[in-house]
């Protein structure tokens, strides 16, 4: 959603934050009280309210708390604390919300008489924002928008203090309008700069010193929050007065914010016994339309939807909140749970569908107790895994779930949860994705047509309708084709599932040319992207700047934009400023309502068509589709879409727009074109721009809209058909009519699904147009049944001469998803056993990231999972970091340390310079750990005696590894050693090959102090110690990590930590060019040349 309401005090800090309301006199002294407040020590924080008259008021969004009694004014801090003994926690009625009183404010009295109240309020319209004013304000105000002054400031326009004055201060004392003027314009540009939407100030006051606001209601773009976070601050958005704030729609509002995705969740009632858990924004509505029409609404627990492809976590996180939720109190007749949807575009349904059954598997306990039946219906890429699944999950839990894909109508699970319908006993539905995309005639050629066009459509010479010609002065008039088989368009984005989407319809299109001419994508040098044209590979090219996407394909007309909602603005401006560019889609959802209002106003000038924002786009079939509209192949084929019919439709909702796609070819010969234009507040294009497109497109004989609670578009198709500028027959529907029953507002999915009186809501609308003449069923369920009696009536009349199939071509299916689907299977590149980044979170070795921080493993816990694959005793672990510690340096002079040096004075960077000191590693340095496990090891294992072990070593002439030191010795030991084998000692549970190994010491000391066990030999007869006792492995996997050589690694690990320093070390000294000293070389001749 965009515009949310804000409450007063966040209103008014915004206000007395800001330096340009010079005027403005009481700077904002404000006391929150709640029941946690504790209202004895208000003075002690508040000294100020011992000394003023004071005003106590509810900051609940409330409206018109001075008519309801809820106000308290003039009262000394006594009378104050009296007014909330009275009101604090008190359930009260307000229209149908009933709600309780938990948050008050507390200000200075302002005293004043009643000719010095004012009103004003400024709200926003597509084209313009609108300035009330009002010479008398307070209570008695009455109805403001039948008598105040209005001044319609154009959007991107300045408002000036000249035209206040003239338009809206007619009736303000001369002596009062000056100061008032400045403020109204000062608010004005506060009420831009701040991304305001809406805001009202009743009464504002102004006396000999100044402007005071008493009270002040208030709506922001939350979208703009990127744009005004330092401006706002952290702004808390309340619920609107009779609903609760739960926990868990603060921990979805979290996950959505941090998700590309969709995830809205409403609690109405959760005592409820009907839960929802709906894919989609238009579809969450028609869902809970339905659940109402059906005499469901006291029992509807929720409102939410999820969409926009969200991730197998998110989707878990997501439903395992909704079943935590609907299992914590039984209701006598069970609970159901309506997991539904239209048909997905672009979202892999098995996939959010394998979240959605972890999830159920977790819960299946509290399901069964509380007797919950679960509904689903679902259509998209994969869906037939995604209800496979699902159907499983049931029957493995005994839990009943109907699983019903697009042959089902998408609500008549409604009626069957409801036991309003029966449930059928469907068969599994034999069709599969694959069934459709496998390429059978082998053929490399681009497929001939696969239907003739419509025999009532008449032929043009390149199938565009131009646009008409607008008169001198006017701006350029809209092309009433906007796309062709023709068609070239420039993606902006590196959006490769699209773009291949595109390109798959275009040749099931039969289509000479693909649609896509090129990508622009800022982030990387120009360069081409592959793509499959049929079974063929082809290069798409990529430029870094629109300029050159342009300039070198002058025969693009579209732009398909799928930038960020803090690009799009930008780019999408960049775009209009290239007059081959006629039509512009904009896919991305959350851009700021000032923002889009200014493209459509430069658009509108420009004589360019947007699409979006926050839309799937639109599909032309046989000519052209934007980005992911109409799905899969799979949907492509199935609806019909790769040729046209004779039913255009237009649609806010991108997921309900694929659902008109399966109802329309379902109920009459298909589509003839489809737009989606956005489920924001001021889409770029409205209802009625399409509609009489439509009517001026000879191919179209009827027109499907679908509209939705919010706005009035739908009203101007109403006068149209009144007005015979629409003849053609429109079928109609607006969904949201079950928000007129709802107790509280209630935001849906869509931005702009939101009524703000009593002319926006659907069921008002859908009146209007069945007034008005149009087709408009009962309910949504109905809609088909509509649809196909029209047309049907059409083709009686002989206005629709249904055209021959022909089977439609094929295109092989891709690599990736015929394995998504199961249908062939690879032998994986590589296997790994230790780490998975795949999912939510990084998983080591089984473990989440996130319980190896929770555990406080340690880094020795780490290796222990990343290298020997087990959680290891604690003991181990601390070992692990303390043989880390010993072996991290040894000074410059050793092999490693010095070639790390050289090259580090060489100039090398940080890679090169370990790289050098790492590969002296060997029997000869550092590599010892290993050789003296396996040394004394074998030695231990055989039975054979410490002096015998020693004795066959010096007899094959082989150094005893892991024994001698070049300083250290029996006299001078090195403490390194001591301190692990104090540790040792006192925790491993076994230490007999170390004992091995300190007999072995006392003999080879015996012959020279030096040859002592050192830390190499320690560290490697210790670590088999570990393994084979610690109680984590058998015998054999122990000899196995010896082999493989694990234990090399810890001293390869710790000493790169050794060697990093010294590169810093020299870098950090600016130490030069590193050459070694004569006098350290010997000079000689060779051999032969000396004798």
């Amino acid at each position: 959603m965009s515009a949310k309401a804000i409450s007063e005090q966040t209103g008014k800090k915004f206000l007395y934050n800001n330096n340009t309301l010079a005027a403005l006199q009481n700077r904002f002294r404000y006391v929150n009280v709640t029941p946690a407040t504790d209202l004895n020590r208000l003075a002690q924080e508040h000294p100020w309210l011992l000394t003023e008259r004071l005003v106590v008021k509810p900051d609940q969004l409330i409206k018109r708390r001075g008519k309801l009694g809820l106000v308290g004014i003039n009262l000394d801090l006594q009378g104050v604390k009296e007014w909330l003994k009275g009101h604090l926690m008190k359930e009260i009625t307000v229209g149908r919300a009933k709600g309780v009183l938990k948050n008050f404010l507390i200000e200075p009295f302002v005293p004043h008489t009643q000719d010095e109240e004012f009103y004003v309020c400024i709200y926003a319209t597509r084209e313009a924002d609108h300035v009330l004013f009002y010479h008398e304000g307070g209570v008695e105000v009455g109805d403001v928008d039948a008598k105040a002054q209005r001044l319609a400031v154009a959007v991107d326009d300045k408002l000036s203090d000249a035209q206040v004055k003239e338009q809206l201060l007619t009736h303000v004392p001369d002596d009062k309008k000056d100061v008032l003027a400045s403020f109204i314009v000062g608010l004005f540009n506060l009420y831009e700069d701040l991304y305001f939407t809406y805001l009202e100030i009743n009464p504002l006051v102004v006396t000999k010193d100044g402007v005071y606001v008493l009270d002040l209601a208030g709506k922001i773009d939350a979208t703009a929050d990127f744009i005004c976070k330092a401006k706002w601050g952290d702004v808390e958005f309340p619920p609107p007065f009779g609903r609760e704030a739960y926990p868990e729609e603060a921990y979805i509002a979290d996950l959505d914010a941090k998700s590309g995705a969709s995830l809205k969740l409403t609690l109405l009632n959760p005592q409820g016994r009907i839960w929802t858990m709906v894919a989609g924004g238009g579809a969450s509505v028609v869902y809970s339309d339905t659940i109402c029409d059906l005499g469901g609404v006291d029992e509807l627990a929720n409102y939410g939807e999820y969409s926009g492809a969200p991730s197998e976590q998110q989707t878990y996180d997501y439903a395992k909140t909704i079943l935590s939720l609907m299992t914590r109190e039984k209701h006598p007749e069970g609970k159901v749970l309506i997991i539904g949807g239209s048909i997905a575009n672009f979202t892999n349904v098995a996939a959010t569908f394998k979240g959605i059954v972890r999830a159920i598997k977790d819960y299946q306990g509290p399901l069964k107790e509380h007797e919950v039946s679960i509904f689903v219906r679902r259509g998209g890429p994969n869906y037939q895994e995604g209800l496979r699944v699902m159907g499983e999950v049931g029957k493995t839990t005994g839990i009943p779930i109907h699983v019903f894909g697009t042959e089902t109508h998408m609500t008549a699970i409604v009626g069957m949860a409801l036991g309003h319908r029966p449930i059928p006993n469907l068969p599994p539905v034999a069709v599969h994705t694959a069934n459709f995309l496998l390429n059978a005639n082998n053929s490399p050629m681009t497929p001939a047509s696969s239907r003739t066009a419509s025999f009532s459509e008449p032929k043009t010479a390149n199938d565009v309708t131009p646009p008409k010609n607008s008169k001198a002065g006017l701006p350029p008039a809209k092309a009433t084709t906007l796309f062709s088989s023709h068609t070239k368009a420039i993606v902006w984005g590196m959006q490769t599932r699209a773009v291949q989407g595109m390109l798959d319809f275009d040749y099931v299109c039969s289509r000479d040319q693909p649609s896509v001419a090129a990508i622009v994508y800022p982030f990387t040098g120009d360069h081409k992207q592959k793509f499959y044209w049929g079974h063929k590979e082809i290069l798409v090219p990529v430029y870094k700047n629109m300029a050159d996407a342009m300039k070198k394909h002058p025969e693009v007309d579209v732009m398909i934009s799928f930038a960020s909602l803090r690009s799009a603005y930008d780019s999408t401006l960049e775009a209009m400023q290239y007059p081959q560019v006629h039509t512009i889609a904009i896919i991305a959802e959350g851009i700021p309502e000032a923002q889009t209002r200014k493209l459509i106003k430069i658009a509108d000038e420009k004589g360019v068509t947007i699409i979006g924002p926050a839309t799937v786009g639109g599909i032309k079939p046989g000519c052209f589709k934007i980005g992911n509209t109409g799905g899969m192949l799979d949907n492509i084929l199935a609806s019909k879409l790769y040729r046209p019919g004779s039913v255009a439709y237009v649609s806010r909702s991108g997921g309900m727009s694929n659902e008109l796609n399966n109802i329309i070819s379902r109920s009459t010969d298909g589509v003839y074109e489809g737009v989606a234009i956005g489920g924001d507040r001021y889409p770029g294009t409205t209802f009625m721009d399409h509609v009489l497109r439509y009517q001026d497109t000879p191919g179209i004989k009827m027109i499907v809209v679908l509209g939705e609670i919010g706005g009035t578009d739908e009203y101007k198709i109403c006068q149209g058909i009144k007005d015979e500028v629409i003849t053609k027959p429109v079928v109609c529907w607006c969904i949201g009519t079950c928000a007129t029953m709802f107790a509280s507002e209630v935001q849906f999915g869509h931005a702009g699904a939101c009524a703000h009186q009593a002319s926006e809501t659907a069921v008002a609308k859908n009146q209007a147009l069945r007034d008005a003449g149009a087709y408009v069923p009962k309910s949504f369920d109905e809609l088909g049944d509509v649809i196909k009696r029209v047309y049907d009536d059409l083709v009686a009349k002989g206005t629709i001469v249904p055209a021959q199939e022909v089977p439609p071509p094929t295109v092989p299916m891709d690599y990736s998803w015929a394995r998504e689907l199961g249908l062939i299977r690879k032998p994986a590149s590589f296997m790994t056993s230790i780490c998975d980044e795949r999912g939510q979170e990084l998983i080591y070795a089984g473990m989440a990231i996130t319980e190896v921080f929770k555990e406080e493993m340690g880094l020795g816990g780490v290796l222990g999972l990343l290298w020997f694959q087990r959680r290891l005793p604690r003991y181990a672990c601390q070992f692990i970091e303390m043989c880390l510690m010993v072996t991290a340096d040894h000074g410059p002079a050793v092999s490693g340390a010095h070639n790390t040096i050289v090259c580090a004075r060489a100039g090398k960077d940080l890679i090169s310079s370990l790289t050098s000191g790492l590969l002296t590693i060997g029997d000869r340095f550092g590599g010892a750990l290993d050789a003296a496990a396996k040394q004394f090891s074998k030695a231990f294992d055989s039975g054979m005696l410490p002096m015998e072990f020693v004795n066959k070593m010096k007899k094959d002439g082989k150094l005893i590894m892991g024994i001698g030191h070049r300083v250290k010795s029996i006299n001078n030991p090195d403490m390194r050693v001591q301190i692990l084998k104090d540790f040792v000692k006192q925790h491993f549970p076994s230490t007999q090959l170390l004992d091995y190994a300190l007999e072995v010491e006392k003999i080879t000391t015996s012959k020279k102090p030096n040859l002592i066990l050192n830390v190499d030999g320690f560290i490697g007869v210790s670590f088999v110690d570990l393994l084979r006792t610690c109680g984590g492995f058998t015998r054999d996997e122990a000899d196995e990590f010896v082999e493989i050589g694990a234990l090399n690694g810890i001293f390869v690990l710790g000493r790169s930590m050794g060697f990093i320093g010294h590169y810093l070390d020299q870098k950090r000294l600016k130490q030069g060019l590193y050459r070694h000293p004569w006098d350290d070389i010997s000079y000689v001749l060779p051999e032969h040349m000396s004798m």
